[in-house]
Order: C-alpha cells, then structure tokens, then sequence
C-alpha cells in the first residue's frame, strides 16, 4: 500500500507547482475508490470462476473470501484472505499509474468516474487472464511474476489511449513544464523503490529462497536501469540528470516485475540495463508523434513492462522457479517467447480500447467533459478542482 503515496510523491513533483494537490489527490483516491470496488466485485471478477476471460461472482462482497482459496489456487501457501489483500494493492497501483500521462488537465469528477470504471472492466479481466490459473493467457503458458503485463503494461496502454483522448496540455510542446520538486520526486522513488522488494518478492507467497531471489532482482534491476539511463542520457544530451536517475530506477524495476522470480541475478541486471536504455529512448518518442505523456508514463510503464515481458521469454529458467519455464537461453526454444508476445499484445489491444472507449463516453455523457477549460487549466487544478493550494507562497 505504501506505494501508492510513492507514486504520488514521485509524480507529484513533477508536475507544476499549480497542480500537485491534483496530482496527489488522484493517487490517494485510488485507495479508496479501488478498495471498496475490490471487496465489492473486483477479486471475484479477478479470481472468481473457471471461465478463461473473467470470473465470476462467487466472491461478490468478499463473501467466503477468508475460508474459500480461488479456483485453481486451492494450495495456497497464505490464508486467502492474505492473498486478497495483496492482490488488491495490484489493483489499486496500478490505474493509479495512468495520472501521470493525464496530469494537469483532467476533472477530479471524470477521474473518479474513470477510475471506478476502468478498475472493473479492463483491469479486472486481464487479472483474470493473467493471474488466475483458470485465465487463458495463463493457461497459454505466459508467465507474469508481479504484474509485467497486468499492471504495467496494461497501464501504460491505457495511458497512451486516454492522453489521445484528453488532448495535449495548452502550451505542451512550446512552453517548457519542468519539474516543480525534484526533491518530491526521489522521495517518491525511494518509497517505490522500497516498496517494490513487498511488490516483487512477496509475490512469491512465502519466505522462501525464491522470495529472496525475487527481490534480490528487483534492487539490482533498478540499480543497473538507473545507470543505463544515466549513460544513454549524458551520451545524449551532455548531462546525467537527477530526474533520469529517478526515472531509470523506476524503469529497471518495471521490466524486472514480470521476471523477478523466474530468472538469476546477473539476467536481472542485463534486464534492468536493457530497460533504462529503452526506456530513457522511448520517452523522446511522445516529441516524435506529438502525444502529450505528461510524465512518461507511456516512455517508462509501457515501454519497460515490455522489455520485462519480452525478455523473459529469453531469460527465464526453471532451476530458479521450477514452476517456470525455460527461455531461449536456456534450453527452452521459442514457445515461451511466442506467449510472451501473444499476453502482451492480448493486453495492448483489449486495455487500449476499452479504455478510449471509457474515456470517449465519460466526455460526452458529463457535464463539461473530462477535461477543464483553458482559464481552470492556467490557472491550476488545485484551486479550481479542489479549492487548495499546496504551497502558500503568501505567508512565505
């Protein structure tokens, strides 16, 4: 849970000062909208039934959750009502992760209405594909250790849908928006960066070698983003900023999600080295094409969850996870590559539409659309959304 309030400090320095209550009152909302949903329908659309595409609502308002293991999980190590706590923090991060491509322009009431939404209807199924054994992509053979393509993929694309959507923000690209707190944003990076060892290792469900194989990957993965970042940024542009730093951490840990408890310590820093400089690469691809990725979401979320992705078909052995598969390095062949792309673009394709065709409804059906005028915007999210401001430069 404490990741949610990382992700909210890490995105809220980034966005200008005007806006950072916005910014953190979408993430923190997150909290609270996606847990109701979760006890209410979510775990059991996620984890509910035998179908391949969604559950079911046999554990509709949490009933028979603390006695009842899901489908297929009948041998959980934890009591079920641990794994549906922990599942739900998946839940909550990971539309949490989409503010950052929206920052600066969207209504607080379009995002509680989105959210509520999207958390149901695409995260919610592709949980189900992914993580439930009855889901199809899980029983293709895809692997997913802690959310590669269910959470950052998944939100990656649907960030890239809802920026096309919502528009660019007025001024983007003439004016620069640099930063408003880059002390804001590594606290926000240390908090994640922390919180991901309970994100990754735990989902090993035990306390176990492969738990710590897990995330003993996981800091090495952002160690060596981080410093592929820095490399291919000072190559670049002359300088290794402290924004990269921050930004290639967070990337060699999103691409190591998927692979943390499937592949060696060395392959995690080769996965997390390969990431920051993806990464670092990607996030110059929204000047390119013109899409407004407030604070790359797209770059990092999408682009390193499908490095991770990916490159597990290449990296995975089953001497570190026996319930694995073997990559092509391995031994393996070709099949658990050829999953690997069919869950990604399985993902890219139902996140993406489903999301744009949420977001192109929602800006019909609401009074005054989903995104503020052009005096709300100038003028901030802050006081026009929430009627507060962060900093009170007057009694400064």
């Amino acid at each position: 849970m404490f990741m949610t309030p990382g992700l909210a400090l890490f995105y809220g320095g980034m966005v200008r000062a005007k806006n950072v209550l916005g910014m953190l009152m979408q993430n923190f909302f997150a909290l609270g909208i996606v847990t109701v949903l979760w006890a209410v329908i979510c775990y059991s659309l996620a984890f509910g039934g035998t179908g391949g595409f969604i559950g079911n609502f046999d554990f509709a308002f949490f009933k028979d959750v603390a006695t009842k293991a899901p489908p297929g999980l009948s041998e959980l190590p934890i009591p079920p009502l641990l794994f549906s706590g922990y599942q739900m923090m998946f839940a909550i991060i990971t539309p949490a992760l989409i503010t950052g491509a929206i920052a600066d322009r969207m209504r607080f009431k379009a995002w509680v209405w989105f959210i509520a939404i999207w958390v149901v209807i695409v995260y919610s199924p592709v949980a189900h594909w992914v993580f439930s054994p009855e889901g199809w992509l899980f029983k293709t053979g895809a692997l997913d250790f802690a959310g590669g393509a269910v959470v950052h993929i998944n939100a990656g694309i649907a960030a890239l849908a809802a920026v096309l959507v919502l528009g660019k923000r007025r001024g983007w690209p003439q004016h620069p928006m640099p930063p408003h707190s880059l002390p804001l944003t590594l606290i926000g990076t240390g908090i994640l960066w922390f919180g991901w060892f309970g994100f990754n290792a735990g989902s090993a469900l035990s306390g176990s070698a492969l738990a710590v194989q897990a995330l003993i990957n996981t800091h090495f993965a952002a160690a060596a983003g981080m410093l592929a970042w820095l490399v291919v940024e000072k190559i670049r542009s002359g300088h290794a900023t402290t924004l990269g730093a921050a930004s290639g951490a967070v990337a060699g840990l999103v691409a190591i999600t998927p692979c943390a408890g499937f592949v060696g310590s060395m392959n995690a820093i080769y996965i997390g080295a390969i990431a920051g400089a993806v990464c670092m690469l990607a996030v110059s691809l929204k000047m390119k094409f013109g899409y407004d990725d407030s604070l790359d979401v797209v770059g990092v979320h999408l682009a390193g969850g499908l490095v991770g992705t990916l490159l597990l078909g290449f990296f995975a052995e089953t001497a570190i996870n026996e319930a694995g598969r073997d990559g092509v390095f391995h031994g393996g062949g070709w099949g658990l590559f050829g999953d690997q792309v069919l869950a990604a673009v399985a993902v890219m394709a139902f996140s993406f539409v489903v999301t744009a065709a949420i977001l192109l409804v929602l800006k019909k059906v609401l009074p005054g659309g989903i995104r503020v005028d052009a005096e709300e915007e100038e003028s901030g999210l802050d006081l026009n959304e929430h009627s507060e401001t962060a900093y009170a430069y007057d009694r400064v």
